[in-house]
């Protein structure tokens, strides 16, 4: 899977971009704030729909042109792809409009997804392009909330399952309206006969979700331990990867503790292929928490409360591990997550990585860095190209990015 040219318009500091990008490994490098992560950006969000930076889609557009007196404003992402199924153009717009009023007028915003220059739904983009992205923050993916490390399977997932993700946009739907009937009925009105339907329904889809994530989880796991305890450590450290599904309940109605929720984890990745069982499980322990949910307004069990974590030689690594055994961790996670999407698909994803090099020892950045050779296409980026050996960067395409223009260092052949 490769990218052969690359077009932005209005999108962060790039009025206009067209960019043509070699196969193997491109190294994009500069002083801050001139482009380079934005570029990264650019493609991450035309593969997953989201940028990893910003929680509003509307900052993405370019500033002078939002500042514009324009009724219009459209932020484009294009790219060329050549992959196993052949040379595909996807394109993301981001569309800002400005109400009656004029220029201080209320704005809207909102997203179009071509495939091919044809509209599709923004779920039919996905999967098309895939990406891993290595960022220096990745390190809260064990430090930080339960919620990141959802968004971190569902944006992974999604680039590979297009059954997953319809089924969780589903799922997300139905316990909205759950939720929302769920408060009504806590205010006293609501028709407690239209909670069945809403929890059958949220069964059928939970129930796919847990299967697909304890699948997924379980062959992270062992490609994670493989090249940590192998590649990484020389055999001195064992790392784990532990699945905590919501799928269970207390009978008393108390809170889980970690071993409950880890035998849950296990019980869930025995049985990810039979699908009654787990969807037996999830209405039970539904229906023992209805009055509960109720009285709170909400739903308080299912995939929207899942968690995992990483422990290493049997301790929790966000309490007990170093810095660097943190990061060896994100980066053995981040390999498996390469070679996992490879297994699936039968084709390596394009590396994205977002001045991460610097983060390693020699050691681990030996290893990332033979990734990064031995995949189909890489951007990397650096404000210091002589942080890699010299070696690596003879087999490179390099190029200088300056206030939201790039500049190949070096003819090359495209």
């Amino acid at each position: 899977m490769v990218i052969t040219h690359l077009s932005l318009t209005n999108f962060r500091n790039y009025g206009r971009l067209e960019l043509a990008i070699p196969a193997g490994t491109t190294l994009l490098h500069g002083d801050n704030a001139q482009g380079k992560t934005n570029l990264l950006e650019a493609i991450y969000y035309l593969a997953t729909s989201r940028s990893p930076y910003s929680d509003h889609d509307s900052q993405l557009i370019n500033w002078e042109a939002e500042q514009a007196d324009e009724p219009v404003v459209v932020g484009r992402i294009t790219a060329q792809l050549t992959s196993q199924t052949g040379s595909h153009q996807l394109e993301m717009r981001l569309i800002q409009e400005r109400g009656r009023n004029g220029r201080n007028g209320q704005k809207s915003f909102r997203r179009e997804a071509l495939v091919n220059r044809q509209k599709v739904r923004l779920m039919d983009l996905l999967g098309n392009l895939r990406v891993v992205l290595f960022l220096p923050e990745d390190v809260q993916l064990i430090t930080g909330p339960p919620s990141s490390r959802r968004r971190y399977m569902d944006i992974t997932l999604c680039q590979i399952d297009p059954i997953y993700c319809r089924t969780l946009s589903h799922y997300n739907k139905t316990l909205e309206q759950r939720n929302a009937l769920l408060r009504q009925l806590a205010e006293g009105s609501g028709s407690r006969d239209v909670l069945p339907i809403f929890t059958e329904k949220l069964v059928t889809q939970g129930s796919q979700i847990f299967a697909r994530r304890a699948e997924f989880l379980t062959n992270l796991a062992r490609q994670a331990q493989h090249i940590h305890y192998e590649a990484l450590t020389d055999g001195q450290e064992t790392i784990r990867l532990n699945y905590l599904p919501r799928l269970t309940e207390r009978e008393n109605g108390g809170q889980q503790d970690k071993s409950d929720l880890e035998t849950t984890g296990e019980w869930l990745q025995k049985h990810q292929g039979d699908m009654k069982a787990i969807a037996a499980q999830f209405s039970q322990s539904l229906t023992d928490v209805q009055l509960t949910d109720i009285q709170r307004g909400t739903t308080s069990i299912g995939p929207h409360r899942d968690d995992w974590e990483l422990t290493i030689n049997g301790r929790k690594l966000s309490s007990y591990g170093s810095r660097g055994q943190q990061r060896s961790a994100v980066l053995a996670l981040k390999l498996a997550e390469i070679n996992w999407m490879e297994k699936r698909t039968g084709e390596k994803p394009i590396l994205l990585l977002d001045e991460v090099v610097a983060e390693f020892d020699e050691k681990r950045r030996a290893l990332l860095l033979a990734y990064v050779q031995q995949s189909t296409q890489a951007l990397l980026t650096a404000t210091d190209p002589g942080m890699f050996p010299p070696d690596f960067m003879q087999q490179v395409t390099s190029m200088t990015v300056t206030k939201g223009q790039i500049h190949p260092d070096r003819l090359v052949e495209l």
